[in-house]
């Protein structure tokens, strides 16, 4: 029997790792799927978002929620407006950032509302200066009106920097709006915006200084995970296929006994 030797301890073995390999490859292929759905429906979740029509930030982001709060899930990514007036003292720089390549930090500023509360805005993204630190440019000045996409609340997953707990803080590591409402005296919203257009604008930059860029609203797009998907299936079939190829070549050399 020349198939015998495939019966034998070593090469018993050898069939479990190739089919552990397989069935490995395979789950990594249906993941990245899985992954590829969740961006589509985060695709169409904000583009379904953004065609509503604009409303004032108070309206809709309900005041004394929670983070957490299914009132706030449920407006993510909305358009909204906003009137009143920075509180620059206030600001703080999210360290870390990038755009289009360049290395810098985002810009927040509380926005004071006229029932007492403020909106954490995203001012936009800036770059180092040539002395290689992150100053932040001024707001605008007097009342201020602003539209911006309501975006949530930060969170340190399994790895990353940790803000400390108490004191006051100049420079967080994420968007973490519970942390920045413990240094301030007023309450703020359980979400944040993303600036988009602000009346009147932003100040020009110091001479010679880098700009304030603002973000706008974000774009999704699906990412990498259907071609990393294809690639996975296709070293599964690799991988079953060349085994079977060997057992053959093995089973046509190997003598009956």
């Amino acid at each position: 029997m020349r198939w015998r030797f495939a019966l034998t301890p070593k090469w018993i073995v050898r069939h479990v790792l190739v089919v552990a390999l397989v069935v490995t490859m395979i789950f990594l292929g249906f993941w990245q799927l899985r992954r590829l759905d969740d961006k589509r429906t985060y695709k169409d979740l904000v583009a379904a978002r953004q065609e509503q029509p604009v409303a004032d930030v108070t309206e809709i982001v309900p005041a004394g929620a929670t983070v957490d709060d299914d009132a706030v899930d449920a407006v993510l990514y909305r358009s909204v407006s906003a009137e009143g007036s920075y509180a620059e003292e206030d600001t703080v720089v999210i360290e870390n950032r990038t755009l289009n390549g360049a290395p810098g930090a985002w810009v927040l500023t509380p926005l004071l509302l006229e029932d007492g509360t403020a909106v954490v805005v995203n001012r936009g993204f800036i770059g180092f200066d040539r002395a290689g630190v992150i100053v932040p440019p001024p707001p605008p000045t007097g009342t201020v009106r602003i539209e911006g996409l309501v975006l949530p609340s930060e969170r340190r997953g399994s790895f990353g920097p940790r803000d400390p707990v108490a004191g006051r803080l100049d420079v967080l590591a994420r968007v973490d709006l519970d942390r920045y409402a413990a240094q301030v005296d007023y309450p703020v919203l359980p979400a944040y915006l993303q600036l988009v257009t602000s009346d009147p604008d932003e100040p020009a930059p110091a001479e010679g200084g880098p700009a304030l860029v603002a973000l706008g609203p974000p774009v999704p797009d699906e990412g990498p995970h259907l071609a990393y998907a294809v690639q996975w299936f296709i070293f599964s079939t690799i991988a079953a296929g060349g085994y079977v190829l060997l057992l053959r070549k093995v089973a046509q050399v190997t003598q009956p006994v």
